[in-house]
């Protein structure tokens, strides 16, 4: 896995992805109960920040409920039939209960532009889906430095070419202060300085699956967060060579970006410390 999150190159953006199985993403792995757990409690104390599903959403989600079924993905400790009378934010907020992943749908518009129309997001990596609700996805990317530039239009074209019963898997990661899965920006987490200690920082590692819903012509965009104690990280003396290699040679904006910039000459100099790089 660290292999796929951290290429032994310079640090770019690539589209990157591997044909996987759509069940095997989306089913409980272990630790699965404290994960609903956090889950159940986010959606129970803020609803409204992980949970949006606008009209345009509704169909979206009813085919991502059958495709769920179909796939034997729901936990089986929990009712997998919901009455039809539940409206479609309480239908989203069941799935959203039973999936370890979070996830969006997105659909393309008369032109042909992907835009977000419903998803649950209880783990967010500093990113608010109120704000990017019924957006089109080249909006939604445009935070991040070069990458409608350099991908967008590959980007659009995958989406509009994928073929069903396939989960089209790719990872992100970034580096934290803190362990928490959610890092909503209304939490105020610690975030990285020049005064950070390696003890202090965890790799989050995004896991991304993209699968077709044919039905409606839109997209299942699934997230699971995965973190590790950097102190784990550097005692694979190739692993923290690769990450010094991608701080190293990651542009200012990217590094902005991801929060890293400010603690980007303390970490090279730890990492070099460490006396594992090569």
């Amino acid at each position: 896995m660290l292999e796929e999150v951290l290429p032994d190159d310079d640090y770019r953006l690539v589209m990157r992805f591997q044909r996987r199985d759509v069940a095997a993403f989306f089913k409980p792995r272990p630790g699965s109960a404290s994960v609903l757990a956090e889950r159940s409690h986010w959606l129970q104390c803020d609803r409204s920040a992980c949970l949006q599903v606008h009209p345009e959403g509704a169909p979206l989600l009813e085919e991502t409920i059958a495709l769920a079924r179909s796939l034997e993905t729901l936990t089986p400790d929990l009712p997998s039939e919901w009455p039809d009378s539940l409206d479609p934010v309480e239908r989203a907020l069941a799935l959203g209960r039973q999936w370890e992943p979070d996830f969006l749908l997105l659909r393309p518009d008369a032109a042909g532009t992907f835009r977000l129309h419903a998803g649950c997001i209880c783990f967010p990596s500093h990113w608010s889906l109120e704000e990017k609700m019924g957006r089109p996805l080249a909006e939604i990317h445009a935070p991040v430095p070069g990458l409608n530039e350099q991908l967008g239009r590959q980007i659009d074209a995958f989406l509009a070419a994928m073929k069903p019963g396939l989960s089209w898997e790719r990872v992100n990661w970034g580096l934290s202060r803190s362990p928490e899965r959610n890092q909503h920006p209304v939490r105020s987490l610690p975030r990285l300085d020049a005064g950070v200690s390696l003890e202090e920082v965890w790799l989050r590692i995004e896991e991304q699956s993209l699968v077709s819903l044919p039905e409606t012509g839109g997209v299942l965009f699934g997230i699971r967060i995965v973190t590790h104690p950097l102190m784990e990280l550097v005692e694979d003396g190739e692993a923290a060579c690769r990450l010094h290699r991608a701080l190293a040679t990651m542009s200012e904006g990217m590094a902005a970006y991801k929060g890293l910039a400010a603690a980007r000459p303390r970490l090279l100099t730890l990492l070099e410390g460490s006396d594992l790089t090569m």
